[in-house]
């Protein structure tokens, strides 16, 4: 049977669900449902998203939130919740955070959090907003700065006596901080002309 008639054969047979999840789907229900952390599930096409800037956390520390969390506290999270995929070393191949520093301008590059990654806020603001994987937001605050506290010890960038906060963590030198060209200074130059021929 070929993958069309097959298609058409599932189709057919259950084509009034289809319509009942058509339907639900434009639902007035759920088109004012909440996520429970009082974000709308109605998309706002051409509209500024204002609810979300206090989750996101920049490079100069803004949107960090109060807590804190020790290398020691981080590797008891990290152990139960990271470890799976990125390895109890953090080195797990094809999802590896640590390692590579210095490695960038070399034929075979390792890209990692040490190695990549220009700020310490920055990790801070993915693990807090997209990790664990498939459970993202699941973390407190406490266990987001105990986690980044940890991976950045895996990585060799702080102490074992480290702890963050939201001022603490602003303090962290990484080791590509200076590989990434601020938006602002391109801006600037291409005003100024520099680099046109």
């Amino acid at each position: 049977m070929s993958m069309y008639r097959f298609a058409k054969l599932i189709f057919k047979r259950w084509q009034h669900w289809f319509v009942v999840l058509l339907l639900i789907s434009e639902s007035p229900l759920l088109m004012a449902a909440d996520d429970g952390l009082n974000h709308s599930l109605t998309p706002r096409l051409g509209e500024r998203v204002t609810a979300y800037v206090s989750s996101i956390v920049s490079p100069d520390g803004s949107g960090l939130p109060n807590g804190s969390g020790s290398v020691t506290e981080g590797k008891l999270v990290y152990n139960a919740k990271c470890a799976a995929c990125h390895g109890v070393d953090g080195k797990m191949q094809s999802n590896q955070i640590v390692g590579g520093i210095g490695s960038l301008a070399s034929e075979r590059p390792v890209v990692t959090v040490g190695s990549y990654w220009p700020y310490a806020t920055t990790l801070f603001d993915y693990i807090a907003r997209a990790m664990p994987y498939g459970q993202a937001k699941t973390l407190s605050a406490n266990e987001v700065y105990a986690t980044t506290a940890y991976v950045l010890f895996l990585n060799g960038i702080v102490s074992e006596q480290t702890r963050f906060d939201a001022t603490t963590l602003l303090t962290v030198d990484m080791p590509n901080q200076d590989g990434f060209v601020e938006l602002n200074e391109i801006d600037s130059n291409a005003e100024s002309g520099v680099g046109k021929q």
